[in-house]
């Protein structure tokens, strides 16, 4: 269970000047009625252990981005069981048996889906193979995804979302990343799982962009070079803000409950104050 007293959190990662979660968080804690603190740290890989170990007992639990979901991996006294399918955890609870680690990204990305009408999913396509490309393929999976492309910069990156997908029960097929993508035609979804300065722009064939949903993880800058091709061509986008309000509820209800899965009350409420609190 969380620290009863203990009001600070924070998202830690690099670079984090972009992100959006300080704003998102701080509305639904107000809409909470909390009076609880969330800012954003700019810590790099390897300076996650001097970070963490510079914390008192008045902070609750932290939001986890690049380049750290799996570099806390070493640091959990536990975690949930979706942070040992993919991977890697996203979010961290303070408790008084040590960390607790979260995966709320499949949360995010399902959620995300779904409320744009993407209920199920027969084949995909991933650009990407680190942490969100893990979770995506989880997410995929309870979608009802059985088979899943991912095309990474090397095949050798690609080679364990292979495992992941052998304990989930897809098959995965790994390919170098292509100026020009070999997609097939009859792919139902593809996803961007390349966010920030890793951004990727291949050519795709018009035809998928019509008939395939795009879910991409960026949204800043939006929209991406990836969702403009598609939009230009009248194709259905899905963007990473959406999966950003989604996992952050599922933060919320792990921060103040301890439980990913526990619904907050008036959790559409909440949802709709962070979709507020974003110009």
């Amino acid at each position: 269970m969380p620290r009863a007293s203990a009001s600070r959190l924070a998202v830690l990662g690099s670079p984090i000047n972009h992100s959006l979660s300080p704003a998102i968080h701080r509305a639904a804690y107000e809409k909470l009625g909390l009076a609880w603190t969330y800012v954003a740290a700019e810590v790099e890989s390897g300076g996650l252990s001097t970070w963490m170990n510079s914390l008192d007992d008045e902070w609750r639990g932290l939001s986890l981005t690049m380049p750290l979901k799996r570099e806390i991996l070493p640091q959990l006294a536990a975690r949930h069981p979706l942070v040992d399918v993919v991977g890697a955890a996203n979010t961290v609870l303070m408790t008084q048996n040590g960390l607790a680690g979260f995966n709320t990204d499949v949360f995010g990305i399902v959620a995300a889906l779904r409320a744009a009408g993407v209920i199920r999913v027969g084949s995909a396509h991933i650009f990407g193979a680190g942490a969100t490309a893990a979770s995506a393929l989880a997410a995929l999976n309870q979608l009802g995804a059985r088979v899943v492309t991912v095309e990474a910069r090397t095949v050798e990156n690609g080679l364990p979302l292979i495992g992941i997908g052998r304990r989930l029960g897809i098959e995965v097929v790994v390919v170098a990343l292509a100026h020009e993508s070999q997609i097939a035609g009859d792919v139902d979804l593809v996803v961007s799982a390349t966010p920030g300065a890793a951004l990727v722009n291949p050519r795709v064939e018009t035809a998928v962009r019509k008939r395939a949903v795009l879910f991409d993880v960026a949204y800043s800058p939006w929209p991406s070079p990836l969702a403009r091709d598609w939009l230009a061509v009248g194709g259905r986008v899905v963007s990473g803000v959406e999966m950003l309000f989604h996992q952050a509820v599922g933060q919320v209800r792990v921060f103040l409950t301890g439980d990913p899965d526990l619904v907050l009350d008036d959790e559409a409420a909440v949802l709709g104050a962070m979709r507020a609190a974003i110009p």
